[in-house]
C-alpha cells in the first residue's frame, strides 16, 4: 500500500506547502553537474566518474542544452523502515521533454539523493524547482540499506 503524502511529509521535516501531494512530496532542485570522467560498474563494486558542479544564472536558473546531467535534490530524505521509496519526475519536466532517471530507495536510505535528468530539447532549471515526486509504499523486508551512499550529500 502507498502511503499519503501527508505521512511522508511529517518525517521529512521542512517543506512548503506546495510540496506536499496526495500521494508523495515534491523534491526540488539543489545543483546540477556534468560527469567528466568514465565511471565503471563491476561484479563486485563501482566507481563513479568525476563530476563538475553548473553554475546556476544570478538568478539561481540552470540553462541546460540537450544532454545528460545529474541533478541533487535538496531534501534530506530518510526512508523508514517496513517502506520502500519511488521517485518519479514531475509531469511538468515530461512535457518539457526531459525525463529523469531514478532508482528504487532501500528501507533506512539517508541521505540527499541524485538523479539523471535527460535533457532532450533545452530547458531553463531554477534552484529549488519541483521536479521530482517521492512516494512510499510499505515492504516487507530483511534488513534495512547500509550501502555506500548511505548518508551521501549531508
Amino acid at each position: 500500500m502507498f502511503r499519503s503524502g501527508a505521512f511522508l511529509a511529517d518525517r521529512l521535516g521542512e517543506l512548503r506547502e506546495s510540496q506536499v501531494q496526495p500521494n508523495g512530496v515534491d523534491l526540488t532542485l539543489d545543483a546540477v553537474f556534468e560527469q567528466t570522467s568514465a565511471g565503471r560498474i563491476e561484479r563486485e563494486g563501482k566507481t563513479v566518474g568525476d563530476r563538475r558542479e553548473l553554475d546556476p544564472d544570478d538568478d539561481g536558473v540552470y540553462h541546460l542544452d540537450e544532454g545528460g546531467y545529474v541533478v541533487r535534490y535538496a531534501e534530506r530524505i530518510v526512508i523508514p523502515e517496513d517502506h520502500v521509496g519511488f521517485l518519479y519526475p514531475r509531469s511538468s519536466l515530461l512535457r518539457n521533454s526531459c525525463m529523469l532517471d531514478t532508482a528504487v530507495w532501500d528501507a533506512g536510505y539517508e541521505g540527499r539523493g541524485e538523479g539523471l535528468l535527460e535533457v532532450h530539447h533545452p530547458i531553463e532549471l531554477q534552484q529549488g524547482a519541483r521536479i521530482a515526486q517521492l512516494t512510499l509504499a510499505r515492504a516487507e523486508h530483511e534488513d534495512t540499506y547500509d550501502g555506500s551512499y548511505q548518508g551521501e550529500n549531508l
